[in-house]
Protein backbone atom coordinates (compact mmCIF):
# COMPACT_ATOMS: atom_id res chain seq x y z
CA UNK A 1 0.00 0.00 0.00
CA UNK A 2 1.14 3.26 -0.86
CA UNK A 3 2.24 5.76 1.74
CA UNK A 4 -0.45 8.45 2.46
CA UNK A 5 1.50 11.93 1.49
CA UNK A 6 0.27 15.98 2.02
CA UNK A 7 -0.99 15.67 -1.29
CA UNK A 8 -3.71 12.96 -0.47
CA UNK A 9 -5.05 14.60 3.03
CA UNK A 10 -5.67 17.96 0.67
CA UNK A 11 -7.50 16.51 -1.85
CA UNK A 12 -9.33 14.90 0.83
CA UNK A 13 -10.25 17.66 2.79
CA UNK A 14 -10.55 20.14 -0.39
CA UNK A 15 -7.65 22.50 0.35
CA UNK A 16 -4.18 23.14 -0.85
CA UNK A 17 -1.27 21.44 0.18
CA UNK A 18 -0.22 24.72 1.61
CA UNK A 19 -2.78 24.21 3.74
CA UNK A 20 -2.30 21.08 5.45
CA UNK A 21 1.27 22.04 5.12
CA UNK A 22 0.75 24.29 8.00
CA UNK A 23 -1.51 22.56 9.74
CA UNK A 24 0.88 19.79 9.26
CA UNK A 25 3.85 21.35 10.76
CA UNK A 26 2.08 23.67 13.37
CA UNK A 27 2.66 27.03 12.00
CA UNK A 28 -0.77 28.41 12.15
CA UNK A 29 -2.75 30.92 10.77
CA UNK A 30 -5.73 27.98 9.40
CA UNK A 31 -9.01 28.64 10.39
CA UNK A 32 -10.75 26.23 12.90
CA UNK A 33 -12.74 24.60 10.30
CA UNK A 34 -10.39 23.66 8.02
CA UNK A 35 -7.61 22.54 10.53
CA UNK A 36 -10.70 20.40 11.98
CA UNK A 37 -10.90 18.48 8.13
CA UNK A 38 -7.31 18.37 7.55
CA UNK A 39 -6.91 16.62 10.72
CA UNK A 40 -9.97 14.32 10.24
CA UNK A 41 -8.69 13.25 6.72
CA UNK A 42 -5.26 12.89 7.66
CA UNK A 43 -6.57 10.39 10.61
CA UNK A 44 -9.02 8.67 8.42
CA UNK A 45 -6.40 8.01 5.74
CA UNK A 46 -3.53 7.06 8.24
CA UNK A 47 -0.86 9.76 7.82
CA UNK A 48 1.91 8.15 10.24
CA UNK A 49 2.19 11.95 11.73
CA UNK A 50 -1.18 12.98 11.90
CA UNK A 51 -1.93 11.64 15.49
CA UNK A 52 0.88 14.32 16.78
CA UNK A 53 -0.43 17.31 15.26
CA UNK A 54 -2.06 19.50 17.84
CA UNK A 55 -4.94 22.07 16.77
CA UNK A 56 -3.75 25.17 17.48
CA UNK A 57 -7.44 26.62 18.64
CA UNK A 58 -8.02 25.79 22.24
CA UNK A 59 -11.98 24.11 22.97
CA UNK A 60 -12.91 24.86 26.34
CA UNK A 61 -15.33 22.22 28.09
CA UNK A 62 -17.24 23.23 31.35
CA UNK A 63 -17.87 20.10 33.43
CA UNK A 64 -19.92 20.49 36.33
CA UNK A 65 -20.05 17.82 38.73
CA UNK A 66 -20.54 17.45 42.41
CA UNK A 67 -17.03 17.95 44.76
CA UNK A 68 -14.72 14.60 45.88
CA UNK A 69 -16.76 14.28 48.91
CA UNK A 70 -18.91 12.49 46.56
CA UNK A 71 -17.42 9.23 45.82
CA UNK A 72 -18.72 8.62 42.54
CA UNK A 73 -18.03 11.92 41.40
CA UNK A 74 -14.49 11.50 42.74
CA UNK A 75 -14.51 8.83 40.17
CA UNK A 76 -15.97 10.60 37.54
CA UNK A 77 -12.98 13.48 38.26
CA UNK A 78 -10.60 10.85 38.12
CA UNK A 79 -11.91 9.56 34.49
CA UNK A 80 -11.87 12.82 33.15
CA UNK A 81 -8.03 13.39 34.40
CA UNK A 82 -7.19 10.26 32.49
CA UNK A 83 -8.47 11.48 29.30
CA UNK A 84 -6.97 14.68 29.56
CA UNK A 85 -3.57 12.88 29.99
CA UNK A 86 -4.77 10.27 27.39
CA UNK A 87 -5.96 12.98 24.43
CA UNK A 88 -3.48 15.94 25.37
CA UNK A 89 -3.43 16.30 21.09
CA UNK A 90 -6.86 17.69 21.61
CA UNK A 91 -6.07 20.89 22.82
CA UNK A 92 -8.97 20.52 24.96
CA UNK A 93 -9.21 22.70 28.30
CA UNK A 94 -11.58 21.63 30.63
CA UNK A 95 -13.03 23.70 33.75
CA UNK A 96 -14.36 21.63 36.48
CA UNK A 97 -16.83 23.10 38.60
CA UNK A 98 -18.44 21.74 42.23
CA UNK A 99 -22.04 21.65 42.63
CA UNK A 100 -24.25 21.80 45.14
CA UNK A 101 -27.14 19.21 44.36
CA UNK A 102 -29.26 20.69 47.14
CA UNK A 103 -29.10 24.45 44.91
CA UNK A 104 -30.46 24.19 41.82
CA UNK A 105 -30.80 27.80 41.46
CA UNK A 106 -27.14 28.39 42.31
CA UNK A 107 -26.50 24.94 39.04
CA UNK A 108 -28.35 27.15 36.51
CA UNK A 109 -26.50 29.99 37.20
CA UNK A 110 -23.45 28.19 37.13
CA UNK A 111 -24.59 27.01 33.44
CA UNK A 112 -25.42 30.58 32.00
CA UNK A 113 -22.30 31.90 33.32
CA UNK A 114 -20.01 28.85 31.63
CA UNK A 115 -22.36 30.16 28.43
CA UNK A 116 -20.18 32.95 28.42
CA UNK A 117 -16.72 31.08 27.77
CA UNK A 118 -17.25 27.37 26.78
CA UNK A 119 -17.26 25.83 23.79
CA UNK A 120 -19.14 22.59 25.27
CA UNK A 121 -20.18 21.36 28.24
CA UNK A 122 -20.87 17.86 30.54
CA UNK A 123 -22.89 17.91 33.35
CA UNK A 124 -23.98 15.27 35.78
CA UNK A 125 -26.15 17.28 37.80
CA UNK A 126 -30.06 17.51 38.72
CA UNK A 127 -32.95 17.77 36.62
CA UNK A 128 -34.42 20.49 38.63
CA UNK A 129 -36.82 22.53 36.23
CA UNK A 130 -34.43 25.81 36.58
CA UNK A 131 -31.62 23.57 35.23
CA UNK A 132 -33.20 22.46 32.43
CA UNK A 133 -34.73 25.55 31.89
CA UNK A 134 -30.68 26.78 31.92
CA UNK A 135 -29.67 23.72 29.54
CA UNK A 136 -32.50 24.50 26.76
CA UNK A 137 -31.01 28.90 26.77
CA UNK A 138 -27.40 27.60 25.93
CA UNK A 139 -26.60 28.89 22.32
CA UNK A 140 -26.77 26.19 19.91
CA UNK A 141 -23.11 26.64 19.63
CA UNK A 142 -22.85 25.08 22.55
CA UNK A 143 -22.69 21.03 22.31
CA UNK A 144 -23.75 18.96 25.76
CA UNK A 145 -23.25 15.95 26.94
CA UNK A 146 -24.70 14.27 30.18
CA UNK A 147 -23.05 11.39 31.95
CA UNK A 148 -24.43 9.54 34.74
CA UNK A 149 -27.67 10.97 34.87
CA UNK A 150 -29.77 12.13 32.01
CA UNK A 151 -31.68 15.60 31.46
CA UNK A 152 -35.18 15.19 29.51
CA UNK A 153 -35.82 17.96 26.29
CA UNK A 154 -33.66 18.31 23.04
CA UNK A 155 -30.90 20.45 24.27
CA UNK A 156 -28.33 18.19 24.99
CA UNK A 157 -26.83 15.70 22.42
CA UNK A 158 -25.33 13.18 23.78
CA UNK A 159 -25.69 10.70 27.00
CA UNK A 160 -23.30 8.57 28.55
CA UNK A 161 -24.00 6.92 31.38
CA UNK A 162 -26.09 2.91 31.76
CA UNK A 163 -30.00 2.46 31.76
CA UNK A 164 -30.68 3.06 35.16
CA UNK A 165 -33.73 0.81 34.91
CA UNK A 166 -32.09 -2.07 34.21
CA UNK A 167 -29.37 -1.33 36.68
CA UNK A 168 -32.37 -1.04 39.39
CA UNK A 169 -33.99 -4.33 38.03
CA UNK A 170 -30.31 -6.67 38.74
CA UNK A 171 -30.40 -4.73 42.01
CA UNK A 172 -34.40 -5.97 43.20
CA UNK A 173 -33.41 -9.39 41.84
CA UNK A 174 -30.21 -9.25 43.82
CA UNK A 175 -32.26 -8.46 46.53
CA UNK A 176 -34.88 -10.63 46.51
CA UNK A 177 -32.62 -13.48 46.45
CA UNK A 178 -30.72 -12.39 49.15
CA UNK A 179 -33.73 -11.79 51.44
CA UNK A 180 -34.72 -15.36 50.72
CA UNK A 181 -38.13 -14.66 52.62
CA UNK A 182 -40.68 -12.59 53.03
CA UNK A 183 -40.05 -9.28 54.21
CA UNK A 184 -39.91 -5.35 53.62
CA UNK A 185 -37.08 -3.38 51.90
CA UNK A 186 -36.23 0.35 51.82
CA UNK A 187 -35.03 2.03 49.21
CA UNK A 188 -33.09 5.13 49.38
CA UNK A 189 -32.16 7.85 46.69
CA UNK A 190 -30.47 10.88 46.82
CA UNK A 191 -32.77 13.20 44.99
CA UNK A 192 -36.15 12.48 43.21
CA UNK A 193 -35.09 15.34 40.42
CA UNK A 194 -32.73 13.00 39.47
CA UNK A 195 -33.68 11.12 36.42
CA UNK A 196 -31.15 7.90 37.02
CA UNK A 197 -32.37 7.64 40.55
CA UNK A 198 -36.21 7.64 39.58
CA UNK A 199 -35.77 5.05 37.09
CA UNK A 200 -33.33 2.68 39.38
CA UNK A 201 -36.02 3.03 42.29
CA UNK A 202 -38.71 2.02 39.25
CA UNK A 203 -36.66 -0.85 38.34
CA UNK A 204 -36.54 -2.37 41.84
CA UNK A 205 -39.81 -2.52 42.50
CA UNK A 206 -40.94 -3.71 39.65
CA UNK A 207 -38.95 -6.80 39.48
CA UNK A 208 -39.38 -7.35 43.17
CA UNK A 209 -43.51 -7.34 41.89
CA UNK A 210 -42.99 -10.08 39.15
CA UNK A 211 -40.22 -12.20 40.56
CA UNK A 212 -39.95 -11.72 44.04
CA UNK A 213 -43.73 -11.10 45.62
CA UNK A 214 -42.84 -11.99 49.11
CA UNK A 215 -40.73 -9.29 49.43
CA UNK A 216 -42.21 -5.80 49.53
CA UNK A 217 -41.07 -1.99 49.15
CA UNK A 218 -41.90 -0.20 52.41
CA UNK A 219 -40.99 3.18 51.57
CA UNK A 220 -38.92 5.15 48.93
CA UNK A 221 -36.90 8.31 51.15
CA UNK A 222 -34.88 11.04 49.63
CA UNK A 223 -31.33 11.27 51.33
CA UNK A 224 -30.84 14.69 49.45
CA UNK A 225 -27.31 13.11 48.56
CA UNK A 226 -26.24 14.01 52.26
CA UNK A 227 -24.49 10.68 53.88
CA UNK A 228 -25.49 11.58 57.39
CA UNK A 229 -29.55 11.76 56.40
CA UNK A 230 -29.04 8.82 54.37
CA UNK A 231 -27.64 6.88 57.52
CA UNK A 232 -30.56 8.26 59.77
CA UNK A 233 -33.35 7.75 57.57
CA UNK A 234 -32.15 3.99 57.34
CA UNK A 235 -31.68 3.84 61.25
CA UNK A 236 -35.30 4.95 61.77
CA UNK A 237 -36.72 3.02 59.16
CA UNK A 238 -34.77 -0.47 60.90
CA UNK A 239 -35.55 0.85 64.13
CA UNK A 240 -39.65 1.46 63.27
CA UNK A 241 -39.90 -1.80 61.12
CA UNK A 242 -39.10 -5.52 62.36
CA UNK A 243 -39.60 -6.97 59.09
CA UNK A 244 -37.20 -4.73 57.42
CA UNK A 245 -34.77 -7.05 55.68
CA UNK A 246 -33.36 -5.13 53.06
CA UNK A 247 -31.77 -1.73 51.88
CA UNK A 248 -31.38 -0.17 48.27
CA UNK A 249 -29.26 3.07 48.57
CA UNK A 250 -28.44 4.98 45.22
CA UNK A 251 -26.80 7.52 46.39
CA UNK A 252 -23.77 8.27 48.50
CA UNK A 253 -23.37 7.58 52.62
CA UNK A 254 -22.91 3.62 52.34
CA UNK A 255 -20.37 4.15 55.30
CA UNK A 256 -22.20 5.58 57.76
CA UNK A 257 -25.35 3.57 56.90
CA UNK A 258 -23.40 0.48 57.58
CA UNK A 259 -22.10 2.30 60.94
CA UNK A 260 -25.18 3.19 62.07
CA UNK A 261 -27.01 -0.12 61.60
CA UNK A 262 -24.22 -2.09 62.91
CA UNK A 263 -26.20 -2.95 66.30
CA UNK A 264 -29.30 -4.07 64.80
CA UNK A 265 -27.66 -6.46 62.02
CA UNK A 266 -25.77 -8.25 65.22
CA UNK A 267 -29.78 -9.75 65.99
CA UNK A 268 -31.62 -9.84 62.58
CA UNK A 269 -30.11 -9.47 58.79
CA UNK A 270 -30.49 -6.78 56.63
CA UNK A 271 -28.97 -7.28 53.35
CA UNK A 272 -27.82 -3.96 51.92
CA UNK A 273 -27.25 -3.49 47.83
CA UNK A 274 -26.09 -0.32 46.47
CA UNK A 275 -23.92 1.18 43.50
CA UNK A 276 -20.09 1.86 42.60
CA UNK A 277 -17.27 0.04 43.62
CA UNK A 278 -15.51 2.79 45.54
CA UNK A 279 -12.41 1.62 47.61
CA UNK A 280 -14.68 2.65 50.55
CA UNK A 281 -17.02 0.32 49.49
CA UNK A 282 -14.88 -2.22 48.14
CA UNK A 283 -13.78 -2.38 51.72
CA UNK A 284 -17.22 -3.12 53.04
CA UNK A 285 -18.14 -5.48 50.50
CA UNK A 286 -14.76 -7.57 51.55
CA UNK A 287 -16.10 -7.61 54.88
CA UNK A 288 -19.55 -8.67 54.14
CA UNK A 289 -20.89 -5.33 55.59
CA UNK A 290 -22.34 -4.71 52.18
CA UNK A 291 -23.97 -7.88 50.12
CA UNK A 292 -23.55 -6.89 47.05
CA UNK A 293 -22.55 -3.75 44.60
CA UNK A 294 -23.73 -2.69 40.86
CA UNK A 295 -21.08 -1.14 39.29
CA UNK A 296 -20.89 1.23 36.15
CA UNK A 297 -17.46 2.28 36.00
CA UNK A 298 -17.77 5.60 36.50
CA UNK A 299 -13.70 6.31 35.73
CA UNK A 300 -14.31 5.07 32.11
CA UNK A 301 -17.72 6.49 31.52
CA UNK A 302 -16.17 10.19 32.19
CA UNK A 303 -13.37 9.50 29.59
CA UNK A 304 -15.96 7.93 27.06
CA UNK A 305 -18.01 11.95 27.97
CA UNK A 306 -15.00 13.43 26.81
CA UNK A 307 -14.82 11.49 23.67
CA UNK A 308 -18.11 12.33 22.91
CA UNK A 309 -17.30 15.63 23.67
CA UNK A 310 -14.05 15.51 21.35
CA UNK A 311 -16.12 13.78 18.46
CA UNK A 312 -18.84 16.49 18.63
CA UNK A 313 -16.29 19.17 18.71
CA UNK A 314 -14.50 17.79 15.24
CA UNK A 315 -11.17 16.68 17.69
CA UNK A 316 -12.31 13.12 17.11
CA UNK A 317 -13.46 10.82 14.72
CA UNK A 318 -16.45 8.49 14.75
CA UNK A 319 -20.02 8.87 15.94
CA UNK A 320 -21.07 11.57 18.48
CA UNK A 321 -24.40 9.54 20.01
CA UNK A 322 -25.37 8.93 23.15
CA UNK A 323 -23.06 6.14 24.80
CA UNK A 324 -24.79 2.91 26.74
CA UNK A 325 -22.25 2.04 29.33
CA UNK A 326 -22.34 -1.55 30.96
CA UNK A 327 -22.95 -2.72 34.30
CA UNK A 328 -20.99 -5.52 36.36
CA UNK A 329 -22.07 -6.96 39.68
CA UNK A 330 -19.53 -7.44 42.08
CA UNK A 331 -19.93 -9.70 45.41
CA UNK A 332 -17.86 -10.47 48.45
CA UNK A 333 -16.02 -13.42 46.41
CA UNK A 334 -14.82 -11.38 43.92
CA UNK A 335 -13.13 -8.92 45.27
Amino acid sequence: MAKVTLEDVARAAGVSLATVDRVVNRRGGVSADKEAAILSAARRLGLDRSLTVRPTLTKRIAILIQPPSNPFHDQLRQGIDQARAIHRDLNLLFQVERIDPTRPDRIAQQIARAAAWADGMILTVPAAPRIVAAVEALPPRIPVVTMADDLPGPRRAAFVGPDDRQSGRVAGDLMGYLMARAGEALVLIGRFDMPGHGARSGGFIDVLAERHPAVRVCDVLETHEDKATAAALALRAARANPDLRGIYLCTTGCSELVAALAPLRRTRPIAVVTHELTPQRRALLKARKVQAIIDQKPVLEARLAVETMARLLGRLDGPAGSVATGIQIVMPESV
